[in-house]
């Protein structure tokens, strides 16, 4: 694709021939060097070229430091511009960079360190009531330890730096899934795969195409979505704010001052803002630029979508990937409602989908596992033997996730092959309970689990946080509320519990395993 992106467009297809994270970086300086980039909630702000020499400047101090080529770098840092800084000057020096979500602790952070042989690690001191350097002191692994404040270092020696060597196909990146179901996996990411991911994500999304877009990054941008999402800023050439962690009080004033038109996120992201909105009077806009949410991470359930249409007057355009595969498939904000509500898009380039049953033949009608191919899948697992189990014997990865591809190309997500309960030998797929219950007009949040049952196997629980000032629901009343929207009995919950906050973890999904566990203490 050709098209062009924003007001001066470094196009994301086939003129645009950037490589590699550090080259975006410079390529974008040169074509729009006195443009604003990055925006903080202490009122720094840093436009492209400055971006590109601040970054070169700190990988000089970085190299002073000992890090070169190929040294292994985890780092546990807020979203900052000093981290997205850091980011850019390992880059730069062609370190290998093992980012981790500031909120992994000690089990979580000794594995991600020990599965990256992480050689150095990066943690801001103490941060948001957490000493990290006496949290990295601690690990096994010993990793040398290297504190980055407010302000990264910097050093003015930047001809001393190595000549930029390597290629977009060199493993640059280590990101670590979530660990809900044990101990953070490694995926190796390199800048093509990233790149590749980020040019669907700008051109799907439509990103920059208007001239006053602001974005922003209120999630950790150590996840694999910071990276993505600061590829397509360099891409389409706009702005974005950085919050170091979110709050959407803060968020919400910083976004009316600098006018942000788009933000990514998750479905927590959006349900927080939707409450804001909801304490505002009738007809009062939450954020007047706002018109664009995106995200992923979790689903987000088509109650959602049209409350946040028509309350907030904001597009909803979900996406779909995951940690080894950054974008799978990615909204059109102008896609219908009925796609932007029920599916997360279409495929990015470069990337093959097909849907398969327990056999691996492939299903034409109706829900199999989701499995890919292509330009935007990681170059494996740390560990051999976990790669090994992640492939089919021809080379697709299988995600665990379940769906269905629409005759117009369209994916609909239905479930995790894993998380499925039984009740009574029948199979029930939580995201189908979950997607009704969520448009009760009295539920915020929900969750649909599996209780072990002496009768039934598994029985059917929800369990929902209330909407502020609303009456909770009687579980009589939801069963009603369900069966009246088409629910066949055997899928209505038999269980209901309420909680003030269900349990996150990663980029706002919904920790199912800490959940269980939590009612199963009940």
């Amino acid at each position: 694709m050709s098209e062009n992106i924003a007001g001066d467009p470094i196009s994301a297809g086939e003129q645009f021939k950037a490589q590699g994270f550090w080259e975006l970086i410079t390529l974008r300086a040169e074509l729009s060097g006195d443009q604003p980039m990055l925006f903080d909630e202490r009122d720094v702000s840093l436009t492209f070229a400055e971006f590109r020499d601040r970054a070169e400047r700190v990988a000089a101090e970085l190299h002073a430091q000992g890090i070169g080529p190929g040294t292994r770098v985890a780092w546990q840092l807020p979203t900052r511009i000093s981290t997205a800084l850091v980011m850019a000057a390992l880059a730069r020096l062609r370190a290998v960079q093992a980012p981790i979500i500031p909120i992994y602790r000690e089990r979580e952070v000794s594995s991600a360190t020990a599965s990256a042989a992480a050689e150095v690690i990066l943690v801001p001191g103490t941060w948001r009531g957490t000493d990290y350097v006496a949290m990295a002191e601690g690990l096994a692994q010993s990793p040398r330890i290297l504190t980055i404040g407010v302000d990264a270092p910097e050093s003015a020696a930047v001809s001393t730096l190595p000549a930029v060597t390597g290629s977009s196909g060199d493993v640059g990146w280590i990101y670590f899934t979530s660990g809900s179901s044990g101990s953070p996996k490694g995926v190796r990411h390199t800048d093509g795969s990233l790149l590749a991911a980020a040019r669907g994500f700008t051109v799907h999304g439509r990103l920059g195409y208007m001239a006053d877009e602001v974005g922003s990054i209120p999630f950790p941008i150590a996840h694999v979505g910071g990276i993505v999402y600061l590829m397509s800023m360099l891409l389409a050439g706009f702005p974005s704010v950085l919050l170091e962690a979110f709050d959407p009080v803060t968020a919400v004033a910083l976004w009316r001052k600098r006018k942000v038109t788009f933000t990514g996120g998750s479905t927590v992201f959006y349900t927080a803002l939707l409450a804001e909105q909801r304490k505002l009077p009738a007809g009062q806009s939450l954020v007047p630029s706002l018109r664009l949410l995106k995200g992923g991470g979790a689903p987000c359930p088509p109650s959602v979508y049209f409350a946040v249409r028509d309350e907030m007057r904001v597009t909803v355009a979900h996406d779909y990937g995951m940690t080894e595969v950054p974008m799978i498939c990615v909204a059109a904000p102008d896609d219908t409602d009925e796609h932007l509500a029920n599916t997360e898009g279409k495929p990015v380039p470069g990337l093959q989908v097909r849907i398969v049953d327990d056999a691996g033949e492939p299903v034409v009608d109706g829900d199999g596992e989701i499995q890919v191919k292509g330009d935007t899948v990681f170059a494996g697992y740390t560990d051999a033997a976990q790669t090994a189990d992640a492939f089919t014997a021809d080379g697709w990865l299988r995600t665990g996730d379940l769906g269905h591809m629409c005759p117009d190309g369209h994916i609909e997500v239905t479930g995790r092959l894993k998380d499925v309960i039984i009740r009574k030998g029948e199979n029930i797929g939580p995201v189908e309970v979950e997607s009704l219950i969520a448009g009760h007009p009295a539920v915020a949040e929900v969750a649909v689990i599996g209780l072990p049952d002496d009768e039934r196997g598994e029985r059917v629980c929800a369990v929902i946080t209330v909407r502020h000032g609303v009456t909770p629901p009687a579980l009589p009343d939801l069963a009603e509320y369900l069966r009246g929207a088409g629910l066949m009995p055997q899928k209505v919950p038999e269980q209901l519990e309420f909680v003030d906050e269900l349990p996150k973890t990663g980029l706002g999904k919904l920790d199912k395993k800490a959940l269980r566990l939590d009612m199963l203490n009940r």
